[in-house]
């Protein structure tokens, strides 16, 4: 999934951004409200790590002016404003979570989890196809009980594919979902992610559940449900 953080706090930005990559997410991360603004509106980011007191446009602004056009973006406030009008203030203009600092790194990707889990219809934190489970709290993905070796960004391609089961996820939104704005790549990299996945996931012997849509792109489902 792809995170946009706008913190004017270096440290603790580049701490945020280093923990949300880490765990497969793709970052586009910023310290001034205008460049934030015009990330946020021009890239398709599921969610606005979003701090109140910037240089530039205040994080309200920001939020107002968003919620005026893209009404999808899951975006949790981060501040030190905790005064109970405060909170009232920020959810009323379209904030779905409003965490107070100081706060651990573990809260916040919880939160940003569920967030994720939320805009996809998906309560419970583990997602199912056939013997495959997709924990996203763990970070960690089963196949008829067996731990898969994946890398972070293996395991994002598989959380994506997952939380939109069953439904076709285009090259281009794989590739605007796993990959931050500075990030080059190669212009097969999703194949081979999908070829990785494909040979991890069937190494026991499982009937193939990451299928190939050739010109739309790809999908996960169980075909034993679908006869």
């Amino acid at each position: 999934m792809r995170i946009l953080l706008v913190e004017d706090n270096a440290p603790l930005r580049d701490a945020i951004a280093a923990r949300l990559r880490r765990d497969g997410f793709a970052v586009d991360a910023t310290g001034d409200g205008n460049e934030g603004m015009w990330l946020a509106l021009e890239n398709p980011y599921t969610l606005l790590i979003l701090d109140l007191t910037l240089p530039g446009l205040d994080g309200l602004d920001i939020l107002r002016k968003i919620r005026a056009i893209k009404k999808e973006m899951a975006v949790i406030i981060t501040t030190a404003r905790d005064a109970v009008a405060d909170r009232i203030t920020g959810l009323d203009a379209g904030a779905d979570d409003y965490i107070i600092k100081p706060f651990s790194l573990e809260e916040l990707m919880a939160r940003a989890r569920t967030q994720m889990r939320r805009l996809h219809g998906q309560a419970d934190p583990v997602i199912r196809v056939a013997d495959l489970e997709v924990d996203t709290k763990s970070r960690i993905a089963r196949r008829a009980g067996v731990i898969l070796e994946l890398t972070a960004k293996e395991f994002g391609l598989l959380e994506l594919l997952a939380l939109r089961m069953g439904q076709i996820v285009r090259r281009a939104d794989i590739w605007e979902q796993l990959y931050d704005f500075a990030e080059e790549t190669d212009s097969n990299v999703i194949d081979v992610f999908i070829n990785r996945l494909r040979k991890k996931s069937e190494a026991s012997g499982g009937t193939r559940l990451i299928h190939t849509r050739r010109g739309l792109g790809y999908l996960l489902y169980d075909p034993e449900v679908s006869r």
